[in-house]
């Protein structure tokens, strides 16, 4: 994604003399300290070859790849130069050829909304000069996952995620997501503040833009997100931390992390081969000499930064502190849970209400992805947030499509399309 940390360039073969080493490494490269003030994020969509209005086959790598040009990103096309769009946003391929934005980071969201909306309208140019179309759909209903990308991380990832049944491959080449990144905060008390704040809120925002209740492949069973089902169903030790245990996220972060199993093992040089990791070991393991004979060598600083890329929690910290427990919403509908994010974290007063408000569901995350807002009281608390979030909006337009979404969660009901303004709502 565009909106990352930018770490210091790390000399290969550079390892960690201890466990509490690593530690304080992933504490100070995960939760970069300083005043909050930008906002960033990822718009993801299915894609389809051809210009009907059925599901459609999923393109050819080679296709994407021409389609996109000098933006085509480096796993599809390796010479490329992958530029950013003029607005400043990176194009990225998921292993099912899903497409992805990653925004650059901005000062407020009106100018994110508008160079995300204007790289958006490049994207789909580019793709539709080769008849492809891209998908405003959280989970594909049509068509069985197909992985695309034969990385060997990806090749990798769908091994060790076969043995829970069929929803590694449904998540890595079926879904998509909305994703918002903001930064950590000044000090930590005010990391913890915004780290536990986003989690708390974290099942009542799932349920109130939820919109993924249809997923082929999926067994029988009503979501409605089927998305953050596969998610909910993948190896909990990779995507449920428990950190409604931790006193201070920095230091438990870095202590969660390294016990996470190894999803691969990097191996430079061979592109092609073999990243399988011997099951069960954790990066903690392969640390501590564990894994010498299978390995043949120690963790360097690179391996680390790379393990970080393959937790994958609801929260993430990669400096900033990545959302991603968002369905993909239908139309222009991704400004609305921007704005949300931006309004819940726009101050200190702001964040501790929200806390406060959210808690009564802030463990329902199961709940919440199943019965979204059929259930009373998370539609309540997914209300409460909602008009929080109007109230503190940054502007009035984006009091306005916040405020139809309050109407809209209200009723019950599911995104369906484009941002609304709150009269269109009433209307």
């Amino acid at each position: 994604m565009a909106v990352t940390v930018v770490r210091a360039p790390a000399e290969t073969g550079a390892g960690f003399s201890s466990r509490a080493a690593a530690e304080a490494y992933i504490g100070g490269v995960c939760f970069k300290q300083g005043p909050p003030a930008l906002i960033g994020a990822e718009l993801e969509w299915l894609t389809a070859h051809d210009e009907s209005s059925a599901p459609g086959s999923r393109p050819e790598l080679s296709t994407l790849a021409d389609a996109l040009g000098p933006h085509a990103p480096r796993s599809i096309a390796p010479d490329s130069p992958a530029l950013p769009l003029p607005g400043g946003s990176r194009v990225t391929i998921e292993p099912g050829g899903q497409v992805e934005l990653s925004s650059a980071p901005f000062g407020d969201t009106t100018e994110l909304c508008e160079r995300l909306r204007a790289d958006t309208r490049i994207l789909e140019q580019l793709l539709r000069s080769r008849s492809i179309r891209i998908l405003a759909a959280a989970a594909d209903a049509d068509r069985p996952a197909r992985r695309l990308l034969q990385l060997p991380r990806y090749r990798a990832m769908e091994h060790s995620f076969a043995g829970i049944g069929p929803f590694g491959k449904l998540m890595m080449c079926n879904t998509a997501a909305t994703q918002v990144s903001v930064d950590a905060g000044a000090d930590p008390a005010e990391v913890a503040a915004r780290w536990t704040a986003l989690y708390a809120i974290g099942p009542a925002l799932l349920a109130a833009f939820a919109c993924s209740p249809d997923l082929c492949g999926a067994p029988v069973g009503g979501w409605a997100s089927q998305r953050m089902r596969t998610w909910l169903r993948l190896d909990h030790t990779r995507t449920r931390p428990p950190v409604r245990q931790w006193s201070d996220p920095i230091v438990d972060y870095g202590r969660w992390a390294l016990d996470v199993p190894l999803l691969c093992i990097r191996r430079p040089g061979d592109e092609l081969g073999d990243w399988a990791a011997p099951p069960g070991a954790t990066f903690a393991d392969w640390l501590c000499g564990a894994l010498d004979d299978e390995v043949g060598r120690r963790p360097d600083v690179v391996d680390l930064d790379y393990h970080l890329t393959t937790v994958f929690p609801p929260v993430r910290a990669s400096g900033h502190l990545e959302v991603r427990y968002l369905d993909t919403q239908p139309g222009d509908g991704w400004t609305v849970p921007i704005h949300v994010i931006d309004a819940l974290m726009s101050t200190p007063e702001v964040i501790a209400e929200a806390t406060r408000l959210a808690m009564p569901v802030a463990d329902c995350w199961s709940e919440a992805a199943r019965c979204g807002l059929a259930d009373p009281q998370i539609r309540s608390v997914a209300v409460d947030l909602l008009t929080l979030a109007a109230d503190h909006a940054r502007t009035s337009d984006a009091a306005d499509e916040v405020s139809a979404a309050v109407h809209r969660c209200r009723s019950g009901r599911i995104p369906t399309g484009e941002a609304a303004r709150c009269d269109e709502a009433e209307a």
